[in-house]
């Protein structure tokens, strides 16, 4: 889902798109439409994410920016969950969940970085946790990896052992906080 993705949260993309006259919110809209049109007449049984990529290459990334500029557009999609990039700055804040309005949907906040070796803090996402907790409720969240710890051939600059240490803290962070 690139087009109604980090592409057009970008403050750089979308100031290049407005430089040559396109309006990117217009463009999300219509991304957005086009998006609920193909998920219309879905089997109910069905289930659709989308995973909001900033880019995953050797460690490296192609957009930053939070949610903000899509999150209207992006949450009034029909999927039934969003895995959502928030392992660093450059994710911006939780507050473009307040946009969230299917409470079917799940929220997959991506609080673990698979970028880099260093380890995350438990109580730390704990925290993240927590705050997101301002805008959608605990029982539609989930944690994950920000993504794929090797999308490309090249992978990241960290070992398996390394990827599996992440692993293992998001399932003790799980089992303490999303005692289902």
């Amino acid at each position: 889902m690139i087009p109604i993705g980090q592409f057009l949260a970008d403050t750089d993309k979308r100031k290049e798109m407005q430089e040559k006259g396109i309006d990117p919110t217009s463009v999300a809209q219509i991304c957005r439409d086009i998006i609920n049109e193909a998920l219309e007449d879905k089997p109910e049984d069905l289930v659709l994410t989308t995973h909001i990529c900033r880019g995953n290459h050797a460690s490296s990334w192609l957009f930053s920016g939070g949610y903000e500029p899509i999150a209207k557009e992006l949450f009034a999609t029909n999927y039934d969950g969003f895995f959502l990039e928030y392992d660093s700055d450059r994710a911006g804040d939780f507050a473009p969940l307040r946009y969230w309005h299917n409470k079917e949907s799940k929220i997959v906040l991506g609080l673990v970085t698979s970028k880099f070796p260093e380890l995350e803090n438990n109580e730390e996402i704990k925290k993240r946790i927590q705050e997101a907790t301002e805008y959608v409720p605990l029982e539609n969240l989930s944690i994950s990896p920000q993504c794929g710890f090797a999308s490309t051939e090249e992978g990241n600059q960290l070992t398996e052992k390394e990827q599996w240490e992440k692993i293992h803290l998001l399932q003790e962070v799980a089992s303490e906080v999303f005692k289902r």
